[in-house]
């Protein structure tokens, strides 16, 4: 609307420029024809009228210039100064719609970000890999590869979370997926790359921005800690991590995006929710039965468990077993750190990219 007022308003300055400029032609043939008549006076005349479109139309002025040299201002044709101002001011107002349709451009994109509905019917999809699980609390299958005796109190999600903060970075930063028309990149390892816009950091890119609209505040962390070397990720995640929760200390939700690296790369985990399909997850918690300290893995199964709990309700096949085992995966940081695998190599980005949005939900209702 204010695009619109303006251009009007220029029109209506521009008639009164082109009646100035007849009135001025006139006057010029009348003082020609007189004799005695100074010629300053048409210089006079003609500089007055200049200045004093200068300060009526600004843009004008841009046009005009700082121009000093009396000579070249007599010898410019008023029509053609015109003619010049009138396409100035087109212009100004061609790139101040362009903008303007830039804005609304931004503000279509992110209202296309539509947070995902309850209540849909769900499916999983038949695949050749067998679920298994070792225990069983309200619903929330377990597979428990450790050495510990899970009772229901330790699976019991009795846990409150801070919603100051959520992080996400990625110790497999390269990690990839199927290629797709629209997601077609070129590999630098097996079901790998280093383009970000292809892998498991622009999965967490979703989720972020999924969060986000949920009101948030997410860090989303996207440095390389598999690349060059993929040996040594963990140690690299774990100093990344630890200078993020410093200066971030109200953190207690954080995720590792991973994606799951079964050998078989026909292996596709899906579930259809409403008409969409989306990449099954799969949660993945460490305990100290490695040998290293770890005194937060209890709670965080407790976070998964009540995630998964959520999960369950409202999308039930969203999520595979949670896998428990020995390995720490620097979640000994906070106490709802987590590994979430998301999809394995047979899926495609768009599945996974979907995920992100019953994901986010999923987290909107337990992390409040």
């Amino acid at each position: 609307m204010t695009v619109i007022s303006l251009k009007d308003i220029i029109r209506y300055l521009i008639k009164i420029v082109i009646v100035i400029v007849i009135l001025l032609l006139f006057s010029k043939l009348f003082l020609n024809s007189s004799e005695g008549r100074d010629k300053s006076i048409n210089f006079i005349n003609q500089n007055q009228l200049i200045s004093c479109l200068d300060e009526t139309i600004p843009a004008i002025k841009e046009v005009n210039g700082k121009q000093d040299d009396i000579e070249e201002i007599k010898s410019i044709e008023p029509l053609k100064v015109l003619l010049g101002m009138q396409l100035s001011v087109i212009d100004n107002l061609q790139a101040k719609e362009v903008i303007s349709e830039l804005v609304e451009n931004e503000e279509e994109e992110t209202l296309e970000l539509q947070q995902a509905g309850t209540g849909l019917e769900t499916q999983v999809v038949e695949n050749n890999v067998p679920t298994k699980y070792t225990n069983i609390y309200n619903g929330v299958q377990v597979k428990n590869e450790t050495s510990y005796d899970l009772t229901e109190e330790m699976l019991t999600p009795n846990i409150t979370i801070n919603n100051e903060n959520i992080l996400i970075f990625h110790t497999h930063t390269c990690e990839s997926y199927t290629a797709s028309a629209d997601f077609s990149y070129e590999q630098s390892g097996t079901y790998r790359t280093t383009d970000l816009n292809y892998t498991v950091s622009r999965v967490g890119d979703e989720l972020a921005n999924y969060l986000k609209s949920y009101n948030y505040n997410v860090i989303h962390d996207k440095t390389y800690h598999d690349y060059p070397a993929y040996s040594g990720s963990y140690g690299r995640s774990l100093t990344t991590v630890k200078n993020i929760l410093a200066s971030n200390q109200d953190t207690d939700v954080v995720i590792d995006i991973h994606r799951d690296a079964i050998g078989d790369y026909s292996y596709a985990p899906t579930v259809k929710i409403g008409d969409e399909y989306a990449a099954q997850l799969m949660f993945v918690i460490g305990t100290d039965g490695g040998g290293l300290e770890h005194d937060n893995w209890n709670e965080n199964l407790k976070f998964a468990v009540k995630i998964q709990e959520k999960a369950n309700e409202l999308y039930p096949g969203l999520f595979k077993p949670i896998i428990l085992r020995n390995s720490r995966y620097n979640q000994h940081l906070s106490k709802a750190s987590t590994i979430i695998e998301v999809g394995a190599t047979g899926n495609t980005m768009e599945q996974c990219l979907t995920s992100m949005k019953y994901l986010s939900k999923i987290i909107s209702e337990v992390v409040k």
